[in-house]
This record gives C-alpha cells, structure tokens and sequence, in this order.
C-alpha cells in the first residue's frame, strides 16, 4: 500500500468514528428526553390517581350517609 491510500484509508476511518460519536450523542439525548417524558407521564398518573381516589371516597361516603338514612328512617 502506498502512504497516500493509507492515509486515506485512517481518514475514513476517522470520519466514520466521529459519525458514529454523533450518532450514539444523539441516541442518548432521545434516551434522556424519552425518561424525561416518562417521568412527566408518571407524575400526571398519580394526579390522576389522587383524583380519583377523593372523588370515590367522596362518592362512597354519600352512599353510606344515605345508607344510613334510609336504614334510620325506613325501619
């Protein structure tokens, strides 16, 4: 081999190592933005499941109260 196509040859080799550099940068900033997301996801969840908790606590002691009336009243 003649130095000219070796240096050719170490160049792409380079080329080809800073595109894969780039590539596993971008790849860990999708990974770091996809955790971000699921950590919002997350959260909103156990808002959700908050709500929704209280509103059947709530629901549920209607129903006793009016259990109760009906029981006091009716018997």
């Amino acid at each position: 081999m003649d130095e000219d196509r070796v240096v050719r040859l170490l160049e792409e080799i380079r080329d080809l190592q800073r595109q894969q550099v780039e590539a596993y940068a971008r790849a860990l900033g999708n990974q770091e933005e996809a955790l971000r997301r699921q950590r919002e996801a997350v959260g909103r969840a156990r808002k959700l499941l908050v709500a929704v908790g209280v509103i059947l606590l709530i629901v549920l002691a209607i129903v006793v109260v009016l259990l109760r009336y009906v029981v006091q009243h009716y018997t």
